[in-house]
């Protein structure tokens, strides 16, 4: 039986901002979540007891790896020389949070995009505009209520390319509130995978809540697009960085020729890195979207 870590491990570096210039650290924290696996960072700043102000990055690792194996990686990485005067701040235990248990009230209707309003099942009385159409999602443990910055990005660039008949391939689908939403937009067939299982029950809630047809969607257990041989019109992927980084080689074989990928779950700063290697990837920007310090894009394949 897979067991299953309810919580991550977070690992704070830093380094003064007077050393070098800010670019150039900020790249060289990025570069440090990258190459030790991490599965989400962000940078920020603080000032010391001092008043020295420090650039920090606050990187995430799955539960199922030892701090001890984590911290000692860490290690060996700064001892390049390439990364001197960066040091460990801080290490902690995140749990995930349980959000079935949190008050009600904590989830008002969310008007999101154009033309859309997220919505809690409690609020299914509550009016709704004229001019925005209702998704209810149960806020529980999977990712995607609709209340974060990176899934109101993605159901903004979703909302504005869905055709009748499309097929939608939602990977990390969490909730499921991408897939499920592109349906109601009009699209045809979703399909719909998660390296969770247990997500995938969230998902299936949501459909009911929604008045979902399960014979227009196929959900199943996938890791990315391993073992994906079709094609799709749009194919979404509010996950993080280095997932979605992982993906790009094989999202250009999964579009159909005027088909979209829209990613999501990544901060301002690791835009940069992942542009980089899409546009590798023979993907170029349609348009891309920022939310506080959240961006995301959609892309389609380029011809050049």
């Amino acid at each position: 039986m897979k067991q299953q870590y309810n919580f991550w491990w977070t690992v704070e570096l830093s380094v003064p901002c007077a050393l070098r210039n800010r670019q150039h650290n900020e790249e060289r924290l990025s570069t440090i979540a990258a190459l030790t696996d991490s599965i989400g960072s962000e940078i920020f700043t603080e000032q010391d007891f001092f008043g020295n102000e420090l650039l920090f990055l606050r990187t995430s690792y799955n539960g199922e790896t030892g701090i001890d194996e984590i911290i000692h990686h860490i290690l060996f990485i700064l001892e390049d020389a390439n990364f001197l005067g960066i040091d460990i701040a801080r290490c902690y235990r995140v749990d995930n949070q349980a959000w079935d248990t949190q008050h009600y009230d904590a989830f008002p209707p969310l008007p999101v995009g154009k033309g859309l309003v997220v919505m809690a099942p409690w609020h299914e009385d509550d009016e709704i505009p004229a001019d925005r159409m209702p998704i209810y999602i149960y806020p529980a443990s999977a990712f995607g209520t609709g209340y974060h910055e990176s899934t109101q990005i993605a159901l903004s660039l979703l909302e504005e390319i869905v055709r009748t008949g499309d097929t939608i391939l939602d990977v990390g689908t969490g909730t499921g509130i991408l897939f499920i939403t592109a349906l109601k937009l009009g699209a045809g067939k979703a399909i719909a995978r998660d390296i969770d299982p247990d997500t995938l029950s969230e998902a299936k809630r949501n459909m009911n809540l929604n008045g979902i047809n399960p014979k227009v969607c196929e959900l199943s257990e996938g890791d990315l697009l391993k073992g994906f041989k079709g094609q799709v019109n749009i194919l979404t992927a509010n996950i993080l960085l280095n997932p979605n980084i992982t993906l790009l080689p094989d999202v250009r074989r999964t579009l159909k020729p005027k088909g979209f990928a829209i990613f999501s779950g990544m901060t301002s700063i690791e835009s940069h890195m992942f542009i980089s290697v899409m546009e590798a990837s023979r993907l170029e920007i349609d348009r891309e979207m920022k939310i506080g310090d959240w961006w995301g894009c959609r892309a389609v394949k380029s011809w050049g």
